[in-house]
């Protein structure tokens, strides 16, 4: 069953630059999916979209049954609760704990302090950070940091977690790490959109890969296909 199912997308930007075009594709509830091309293909134009920072110049995007494109300005708070988004870079608040780091995305929405701390304990168990939750960000090391963020965007239990460049600061010990949190979050159910450069990564990750190039997605690859390919 389809989580999320683009259809003839375009995205131009005033400055006339033509981002993403005729982008048809369809990512499945519960799949890790792969983003990969060239600096300026529409790799993030095309997750931008997904989570609504931008909206498409045409086309449609449906998500978890909500047509994304259409939404007005003030609703775009009932798909945003379905996401969650991890950055290259961590964007925790420096003068906060670990906890209250993850503690924030609950407490804007209000929930009792109980439940915080059961969803708070809960994820960073699932991230390997419990016995670092009352550590500051400074202490502690850039995988550490990214596992943080991610404990944070998962706090809500999205259907989606789209994941922008995750590893790009960390080594490849550290993106091994990171990369085996995310596939523990996708085996609970979690669907997983994850942009990056890094082709190693990707092929031995074994997913499902979707190349792109001057908007379009030059080729889809199944689940092991890419882990041949010599690009």
């Amino acid at each position: 069953m389809s989580l999320i199912k683009l259809t003839k997308v375009k995205k131009v930007y005033k400055s006339g630059v033509v981002a993403v075009q005729e982008l048809n594709l369809t990512i499945n509830k519960g799949e890790f999916v792969f983003v990969i091309g060239s600096t300026g293909c529409g790799k993030s134009t095309l997750i931008k979209m997904l989570y609504r920072e931008e909206k498409p110049t045409s086309g449609s995007i449906v998500l978890g049954g909500i047509e994304v494109s259409k939404l007005r300005n003030s609703k775009v708070f009932k798909i945003r609760r379905k996401i969650g988004v991890v950055f290259q870079d961590f964007k925790l608040l420096e003068r906060a704990t670990v906890y209250e780091n993850v503690a924030f995305a609950l407490e804007i929405f209000g929930l009792p302090k109980g439940e915080i701390h059961h969803r708070v304990i809960k994820s960073l168990e699932l991230v390997g950070l419990k016995n670092r939750s009352k550590n500051y960000p400074n202490q502690l090391a850039g995988g550490e940091q990214q596992r943080v963020a991610i404990a944070r965007a998962i706090i809500n239990g999205p259907k989606l977690l789209i994941c922008d460049e995750p590893t790009g600061n960390l080594d490849e010990d550290t993106s091994k790490e990171i990369l085996s949190v995310l596939e523990e979050i996708n085996k609970l159910g979690t669907t997983i959109v994850m942009v990056t450069h890094d082709r190693d990564i990707v092929r031995r990750m074994n997913k499902r890969v979707i190349l792109m190039d001057a908007g379009r997605v030059l080729k889809d690859y199944k689940e092991g296909e890419f882990a041949n390919e010599s690009i």
